[in-house]
């Protein structure tokens, strides 16, 4: 770990992590998404819905199985599945989250499979996008999302640094698992209670990061 705690960088996922997308967002999301695909692929709605959830299994993410079997675009893909009009009565405030964030010493990120438009939204109905330096979405990885080595590996040569100065918080364990193989620290943010020998510490809310002695 960095000795300076001021060049530590802080890599925060967004949604599950910054705020709960699980309640109603999410929900949605994956609908939009099933529909994407039985329109496009001309399959009906239980294939369609499988479909979409083995490519999540496998890439991690439902995208990069619809560019990879089906060359689907995938501007194309997040514009019709991220609309999502009523975002701003789905998004759930956290008290104290711009607080934490504003005196969370070091660099902060923030590293997402989502597009860019939603999470500049997302960030925005939240009132935390100027704690971050970067916002670096899936176009950022050239698609290739978490938790793909090459997705993280772009993202760190965008901040000019090595794997050792970054604390990567997630509720994603394969994406932890990334993180940790690089040389990050791994902070899980989840209220299961199992912890995975690759994740150095395990939060209930990322609000508790002010407690970590890190």
């Amino acid at each position: 770990m960095a000795s300076n705690g001021h060049s530590r960088i802080w890599v925060f996922d967004l949604d599950d992590t910054l705020h709960d997308a699980g309640a109603h967002i999410f929900p949605v999301m994956n609908h939009t998404m099933t529909q994407y695909i039985m329109d496009h692929l001309s399959l009906d709605e239980p294939t369609a819905h499988q479909l979409r959830q083995h490519y999540w299994r496998v890439y991690g993410a439902t995208l990069k199985g619809l560019m990879r079997h089906h060359g689907v675009d995938p501007y194309h893909f997040l514009n019709e599945t991220h609309k999502l009009i009523k975002l701003p009565e789905m998004v759930l405030q956290t008290k104290r989250l711009r607080h934490m964030l504003q005196n969370l010493h070091g660099r902060k990120v923030i590293f997402t499979n989502a597009p860019r438009g939603y999470a500049f939204r997302v960030l925005d109905l939240l009132g935390i996008g100027d704690c971050f330096e970067l916002v670096f979405s899936v176009e950022s990885t050239k698609f290739h999302a978490k938790p793909s080595v090459r997705g993280f590996q772009i993202l760190l040569k965008s901040l000019k640094t090595k794997p050792s100065n970054c604390v990567m918080l997630e509720d994603n364990l394969p994406a932890l698992m990334t993180a940790k193989r690089l040389g990050m620290q791994t902070i899980w943010v989840t209220k299961k209670l199992q912890k995975q020998n690759f994740v150095d510490y395990r939060i209930s809310s990322v609000l508790a990061l002010t407690h970590l002695k890190l």
